[in-house]
């Protein structure tokens, strides 16, 4: 069985020529896009994207790729306000870490 959790989205933000929002990708299955207004649009709209793929392969006979856990970097990146950056980069100092690895054991903790 074939689980939308099991596979990895992209969510990159458009350009204003583009219509805005954000494009949700899945690397491992080509052709499977969607897009919405904010970030979490974006991923409702993929899961429904992912399930018509997921059932046009099926009613084609075509195979669907499993997931490609092993390939992801572990690089997590997303834009934060600039004040939002500079208190997270103030209680990293204060911890004596990296910004990114104090973000990391912070979200470890979620």
């Amino acid at each position: 069985m074939h689980k939308f959790g099991d596979y990895t989205i992209e969510i990159t933000p458009l350009s204003q020529e583009d219509g805005g929002g954000f494009l949700a990708t899945f690397p491992d299955l080509y052709g499977c896009i969607a897009d919405g207004e904010t970030m979490e649009e974006a991923i409702k709209e993929a899961e429904a994207a992912f399930d018509c793929w997921v059932e046009a392969c099926l009613e084609w006979d075509k195979d669907i790729p499993a997931p490609s856990f092993g390939n992801t970097s572990g690089r997590f990146v997303t834009c934060v306000p600039k004040s939002l950056h500079a208190r997270l980069a103030a209680r990293a100092k204060q911890a004596g870490a990296s910004l990114n690895d104090f973000v990391v054991a912070k979200l470890a903790e979620v």
